[in-house]
Formats: C-alpha cells, sequence, structure tokens
C-alpha cells in the first residue's frame, strides 16, 4: 500500500432519477392439472362439511353459555410440491383476511399451508368461487378462478398448529402454561384493547403489559397451555399467529486478574476525551457501573436508564461493565501497555434490559428494546449514537433465519418507521457456550445457527473469530489452541444451516479469543480471552471477556472511531464501511473455502460473513486504494393512473474513473469492490414472506456497466427481471463477480469484488442503482407506497501496485467535474 493516508471522498452530485419499468414479468406460480368437475366437486363437499362442522361448534358454545367469536379460522392445504394461490384467498373489502402461510415437508415434498379468517355473513366467499369454477369460464375459455381452486387441495377448519410456524410446533406447551407470542392480525390500539378485555373477562389469563406493533400486527405476551391456548381461538377473532417467547441467554463468564488498580489509574491519566462530536455507544445490557475509575470519565449518572425502575441502574452481574471496557478503549491491553495519551472520541450510555435476581419470566423483548432507545432519543436527540447488544436468545431458536418479533423490532426501531431517525444497532451473533461443541471445531460452528435477534435484516451482526493462540507453555503444558491462528473462534455460531432467502449473518468477524485442549476436552483461558473491565472495582478492577460479546463490544468502538471521524456519515454508511473494508483472512479461506464456485463462496460467506474488518481500510484512501461514498435517496414506487403500483426510479452514477491510467496499467491487477447499504422496514408475520407480504418494504440492487456502453447499460438495466423471488439481475457487461447475485442480493447490505485487468476496469465507471418489490408497493393500502429510501453506495478502486497513483485524477475530477444529469 502506499504510504500516503486521503480521507474518504463523499460524492455529492445532483443525481436525477431515472425512471425505471421491468420488461420481464415473474414466473408463473406451479400450479396442478385438475379434473375441473372432480375437484370442483370435492373441495364442495369439503366446504359445506367445514360449515357444518363450525356452525355444530357454535350451536354448541352457546348452549353452555360460552361465548363464541364473530367468523371462522380455516386451513388451506396445496397438494406436495405445487403453489397454494394464497394471496387470492385474501378479500380484504369482505373482511377475509391471510392470516399466515407455512410450508411443511411431508415425504420429501414442501406442501403449503395458508390459514384464513371469515366472519360472519361471509360464509358463501369461496363456495361461491368453486360454483364459478365449476359453471363459468373466462374469455380465454378457461374455468373461472382456475389458479385459486387448481391451488387447492384441502380445506378444513384450523386448528392450534395452524397458528403456529412450522419449526415451533414442537415447543407448543402441554399441561403447563408457558409464555407465548400471541400475533393479532391488526395493528389497531382498540383491537388490543379488546383482546387484553377478552382475557380478562374470560380466560383469566397472564397477559405482559408489552405490546410491539408493525404494519397490521400487534404482539402480546401471554401466558397459556395447550388446551387454553385452543380455547384463546375459540374466543378470539384476531389471532393471527402463535410463537413461544424468547428467553434470554445466560452466557456470562467470570474470570480471575491478577492485574492491580494503580494500572488503571495511571491509564486514565492518560486519556484524553474529545465529545464535541457528540458521538456515543449506547450499551443495551445488564447495567454499567461507572464507579469504576475508567468507565467514569465516559459514562455520567444521567446517561444510565433502566427499563423498569425496580430493577436499577447498577450492574448486578458483571456482564455490562466488561461491555463498557472493550466499548471504550477497543483493546485495553494495549492502552495499558503505552505510554502515551490515549484519545476517545466518544461517551457511553447503559440501558439496564435484564432484571436483577432469579429465574425471570420471558420478556417482550423487542417492546424493551425499543422502549429503552427511544428514552435515550428523547434525552438527548442529537447524538449520533451507535446501539450495541450483546444479549441472544437461543433457547427456542428456530433456526432458519426467519425474523422473530425480537429481531423485526430493532429492524424497526433502525429504519426510523417510529421517529424518522436511522439508528446503527450492533448485535451479536450468539454464543457456543457447550465446551463439549469446541472438540467438535469446527464442524459444531457450521452446525450450530446465529441467534435470535441476529437475524435482524438491518442490525450489523458480529460473529468471532481469533488472532489468539500463544499460552504460557509451563502452565498448560500438553495443552493445545481450538482455532488456528486468523481462524474462526470456537465460540461463533454461523448462518450456514439458514435457508439461503435469509441475509448473511454474522457480517463481520471481530477478535473473540479461543480454547484450549487436551485429551480430556476443552477449556476457556484468561490468556486467550481479551481484558477488561470488572464491575466491582473495590474487589478488582479487570476482568477477561471472550466470544461474541468481546467481538460485538469491539466492532461497536471501531463504528464510533468511523463516526467521530465522519460526523455526517449515515447510520447505513457506517454498517456499509465496516463491512466494505472486511476481507477473509487466509486462514478461513483455508478452513471453509472449497472452490471458486459461487456455492463455494456462499458457504464461506454464512460462516465467516464478508471478513474481518479494518479501521484504516474504512476511514483512509492511499494513493493505490480510493474509496468513493455516495449517501442518496430514491423513491422505489408510485401510483399508475389505473390506480394499480408500479417501479418508479433508479439512479445512474457516473464515477470519476482515470480511465487514461487505467489504460495506461494495461493487464495490471485491479480490484473494484462495491458495497450497497440501506435498511428496511419489516413486515414480519409468516404469511409465507412473498407477493405482499414480503418482509422487506422495499430492497435495491446494483450493477456496474462494465464494458457495456452507458445506452446499452441503461437499457440493459431498464430491462431487468422483477421476479417475485427477487432474485434475478440483468447480466452482460463482461462483469466476473466473485460472490455473485444470488450471494450478494440478501438482506439488506450487498458487497462485492470484481478483480480484473486495469484495461477490463477503465470503462466500467457507471453504477446503477434500483428497486425491487417490496410491500410498500404490494401493500398499497398501508398508505407508505410513496416513501423514499436512502442508501450509501460505497465503491473502491484497488491497485496492488503501490507506486500507481489512483487517488489524485479522482479528486481532480470531482473538484472540476460538472454533475451530468441523466
Amino acid at each position: 500500500m502506499g504510504v500516503n493516508r486521503y480521507d474518504n471522498l463523499f460524492i455529492q452530485r445532483n443525481i436525477n432519477p431515472f425512471p425505471y419499468t421491468s420488461k420481464i414479468k415473474g414466473r408463473d406460480k406451479k400450479l396442478p392439472p385438475r379434473d375441473r368437475e372432480n375437484h370442483g366437486l370435492r373441495l364442495q363437499r369439503q366446504l359445506d362439511h367445514l360449515w357444518q362442522e363450525a356452525k355444530e361448534q357454535d350451536d354448541y358454545r352457546t348452549a353452555v353459555s360460552l361465548p363464541i367469536r364473530q367468523g371462522t379460522y380455516i386451513e388451506f392445504e396445496s397438494l406436495p410440491d405445487f403453489d397454494l394461490a394464497s394471496k387470492s384467498l385474501e378479500d380484504r373489502a369482505k373482511g377475509i383476511r391471510l392470516l399466515n402461510v407455512r410450508t411443511v415437508k411431508v415425504q420429501e415434498k414442501e406442501v403449503k399451508k395458508a390459514t384464513v379468517f371469515v366472519p360472519k355473513g361471509k360464509e358463501n366467499n369461496y363456495l361461491k368461487k368453486v360454483e364459478e369454477y365449476l359453471n363459468n369460464e373466462t374469455k380465454t375459455g378457461k374455468p373461472k378462478n382456475q389458479k385459486l381452486i387448481n391451488s387447492i387441495e384441502n380445506i378444513k377448519l384450523a386448528v392450534l398448529e395452524s397458528f403456529w410456524p412450522i419449526s415451533q410446533i414442537k415447543w407448543i406447551p402441554e399441561g403447563k402454561p408457558e409464555w407465548c407470542e400471541v400475533w393479532l392480525s391488526s395493528d389497531l390500539k382498540e383491537v388490543e384493547e379488546n383482546f387484553r378485555r377478552l382475557i380478562s373477562q374470560t380466560l383469566n389469563l397472564p397477559l405482559q403489559k408489552e405490546a410491539l406493533r408493525f404494519p397490521e400486527r400487534t404482539v402480546v405476551l401471554l401466558k397459556a397451555n395447550r388446551t387454553q391456548l385452543m380455547e384463546l381461538i375459540l374466543l378470539s377473532s384476531d389471532i393471527a399467529e402463535i410463537r413461544k417467547a424468547a428467553e434470554i441467554n445466560s452466557f456470562f463468564i467470570d474470570m480471575e486478574n491478577s492485574e492491580q488498580s494503580d494500572w488503571a489509574r495511571e491509564l486514565v491519566e492518560r486519556i484524553e476525551i474529545d465529545d464535541e462530536l457528540d458521538v456515543c455507544i449506547c450499551i443495551l445490557d445488564t447495567g454499567i457501573n461507572n464507579g469504576h475509575v475508567m468507565i467514569e470519565p465516559l459514562l455520567r449518572d444521567e446517561d444510565r436508564n433502566s427499563y423498569d425502575d425496580a430493577w436499577g441502574l447498577d450492574d448486578h452481574n458483571g456482564h455490562g461493565t466488561k461491555m463498557a471496557g472493550l466499548s471504550a478503549f477497543g483493546d485495553i491491553k494495549a492502552a495499558l501497555e503505552e505510554s502515551g495519551k490515549i484519545k476517545i472520541y466518544h461517551n457511553l450510555e447503559s440501558s439496564k434490559i435484564i432484571p436483577n435476581t432469579g429465574e425471570n419470566d420471558p420478556k417482550l423483548y423487542g417492546a424493551i428494546t425499543s422502549t429503552v432507545i427511544s428514552n435515550h432519543m428523547i434525552n438527548n436527540p442529537h447524538r449520533k449514537r451507535i446501539i450495541c447488544m450483546a444479549v441472544t436468545a437461543p433457547k427456542y431458536e428456530t433456526g432458519d433465519g426467519s425474523p422473530s418479533s425480537w429481531s423485526a423490532a430493532i429492524d424497526e426501531t433502525t429504519s426510523g418507521f417510529l421517529d424518522e431517525e436511522k439508528k446503527l444497532f450492533i448485535v451479536s451473533a450468539g454464543n457456543i457456550n457447550d465446551n463439549n461443541e469446541w472438540t467438535n471445531y469446527p464442524e459444531s460452528n457450521m452446525s450450530l445457527s446465529v441467534q435470535n435477534p441476529a437475524q435482524s435484516w438491518n442490525a450489523l451482526s458480529v460473529g468471532a473469530y481469533t488472532e489468539k493462540t500463544e499460552v504460557e507453555a509451563r502452565q498448560h503444558k500438553g495443552m493445545k489452541v481450538v482455532a488456528p491462528n486468523g481462524g474462526l473462534s470456537p465460540f461463533s455460531s454461523t448462518s450456514l444451516v439458514w435457508d439461503n432467502k435469509w441475509p448473511i449473518k454474522p457480517e463481520i468477524l471481530m477478535e473473540g479469543g479461543n480454547a484450549l485442549k487436551d485429551s480430556f476436552g476443552c477449556y476457556t483461558s484468561e490468556e486467550l480471552s481479551s481484558l477488561t473491565t470488572y464491575y466491582k472495582p473495590f474487589e478488582r478492577h479487570f476482568d477477561y471477556i471472550n466470544a461474541t460479546s468481546a467481538a460485538t463490544a469491539k466492532a461497536a468502538w471501531m463504528a464510533a472511531r468511523i463516526q467521530s471521524k465522519y460526523p455526517d456519515a449515515w447510520p447505513e454508511t457506517l454498517r456499509g464501511l465496516m463491512v466494505h473494508s472486511a476481507e477473509w483472512t487466509e486462514t478461513m479461506k483455508s478452513q471453509f473455502l472449497e472452490g471458486t464456485q459461487k456455492k463455494d463462496y456462499r458457504k464461506l460467506l454464512r460462516i465467516c460473513g464478508f471478513g474481518v474488518p479494518d479501521l484504516n481500510r474504512a476511514i483512509y484512501c492511499m494513493n493505490n486504494s480510493v474509496n468513493l461514498i455516495v449517501q442518496s435517496e430514491l423513491q422505489p414506487y408510485d401510483r399508475k393512473a389505473d390506480g394499480s403500483y408500479k417501479t418508479k426510479d433508479m439512479h445512474i452514477h457516473e464515477l470519476p474513473w482515470p480511465k487514461d491510467i487505467l489504460l495506461g496499467m494495461g493487464e495490471s491487477n485491479v480490484k473494484m469492490k462495491v458495497t450497497l447499504s440501506y435498511f428496511i422496514e419489516p413486515g414480519p408475520g409468516e404469511i409465507g414472506w412473498k407477493d405482499r407480504y414480503r418482509y422487506p418494504s422495499c430492497l435495491l440492487r446494483f450493477d456496474v456497466n462494465g464494458t457495456d456502453s452507458k445506452e446499452s447499460f441503461l437499457q440493459r438495466i431498464n430491462a431487468a427481471a422483477n421476479s417475485d423471488d427477487n432474485d434475478l439481475d440483468s447480466g452482460g457487461g463482461n462483469v466476473k463477480w466473485v460472490l455473485g447475485k444470488q450471494n450478494r442480493h440478501l438482506g439488506s447490505i450487498h458487497s462485492d469484488l470484481w478483480e480484473g485487468t486495469a484495461a477490463e476496469l477503465a470503462t466500467s465507471n457507471f453504477i446503477g442503482i434500483y428497486p425491487a418489490v417490496g410491500w410498500w408497493r404490494e401493500r398499497s393500502w398501508i398508505g407508505r407506497w410513496d416513501r423514499k429510501i436512502r442508501y450509501s453506495l460505497i465503491v473502491s478502486l484497488i491497485s496492488e501496485e503501490e507506486t500507481v497513483d489512483l487517488y489524485t485524477p479522482i479528486i481532480t475530477s470531482i473538484k472540476t467535474t460538472v454533475p451530468i444529469k441523466i
């Protein structure tokens, strides 16, 4: 690398939106062929039986003076390995609501199931559709309602299992009542109030005060067993789903430390705090004890709060104060060993989200998380805040990457849906705590899933790697380290077992320590962990922390450094720079990269994310390595004259490429890295996560012109597919991405690398940003179809030749070029 360092280049040019209209339609659903008469008559019989059964059920309850709901829950089922036209099951004008869509494996074949609520008076809706199917034809001569009716194999009354995600059915509480999330089918306050009134007047079940609201969903916590839940769905007309409540992990590790308190005081004397930029790290944990001499200068009493006043503000466990030490200093051991001044550019905030003692009831942690963040925002609205949380809920983890109420609450909070303020949220991926699993390293890492709520789309989820491989030989005679230098930490969970439609998690890895092993098993070690602060300074000042907690605290420290360097950088940009600067170590590639095909990189991504971020790469350019950053927004959707909705805008960025220099370099190797970061608004609720009930509000994609001319590139982008799966992309331009569109178009941050000759890269100076379909467009009745979405685009041009100067011609072009309107 060159020796000169320069600031990143933020390009601020007027960008005119370019009208974007996809020319390629999505794939037709896979529907089975049917014998029209036999199939229609069979469904008629099923519906007749269903409504007779529902009437008998209501008559019985009325006879014994039990209340009845104002409608019926029905379950529709597809033929194995065929689609169910679930979108057509809903009729909002008639009050018929699609509540959830699930996929279950039956003899290795997928069966789609949908639960629907039909209000009283609308019982003939589906019978009428079947009759039209049997007796009427469309203008093209096909049976009316053919796509819907052909897709249905069975219709029956819904049962309790109809409301539970397939992966959680095994957790339906039997005799002993347990805390469950009840997802109501509306976000209206009056629906929640009616539900609470119904519970208090009839079942009298424990119901926690917290509630979470999402578009068309409200989540509350209820304690019940199977029998009580079955009665609940017979009483209430507003149930959409039921899930097991999250229970947090007790993963805190206490370790002894022989360091003396005068080290801490000597370190504090060398601290210089620059708080003019008003950057802070907000730690959500067990509280922080700011009586510690190293924490006190950075955490004021008024910046500590607790979700519940009865919990107090102090750290009852030690984990929060451990997080504070690393978040404040990054590397305490290095700071102690230095003799010069230590400049700190941020302060700390603390929110206590975990009660003090006992086996506490599960909480609606999404509501708690949103509330404490809101309190900090109200108290100090102008702070540039990095939110840091190393608390996860591995118990009752589905392990497939699907959203939870907690992860969706983080997405909602970070998106600015509630207060128009975007936020950077850094969360731990979760740990492998069983030391028996460490003996199976790294196979155990590949099989154990990233934990709730780290599947959040907008959060930066942090796993762990390690460079800690040196231990005192005499003290640990006969023992070896578990992980190699630069390898995945033994404690780090991964998303390799997830369905590949969900985001890459964790996105980055930070130092999380190592473990020791001998013939008897595996053990943690102080020497292989990170030094940090102890919550009882009157006993000792230092402690040790490891695993993804340590990694998350270090990631928050790095994010604060980037924010203090670039005060105007958006949260989307901070996340983007950390991912953009990440690289895999050679050890990681030797451990997990089995070839050069896209599927090989997918495995590496699912285990190690995008690699280990580098602070210098994130905040500096070199002569031969230039970072260009664009912060912009576009309106993805619009309403057409006929009242339907369409995709609206795309952006074309013409980058200030040093074409002459690149052409002069000829066959020299050059790299271009592109990262696109944005935040989505969540649409949780297990309704298939497709069609109008997609999880993200909007998706964005990027493409590069490569060898295409500007005109050809515009045509190619405008013809890019807009499929139901959002996984198609335009081809052409001879751009050979390392990861490829199938691997990078996941979640809400997309990063990829193109490596080629300088001559090939010389003309690749056009980057297009364009939208894919999300629920803002498909659920237009919510009224967010005309919203704009912000994004951060980061592009790096890198030459391996240290003598090449790419920076000077680029900065010169930026200063002299007049923006071109497109």
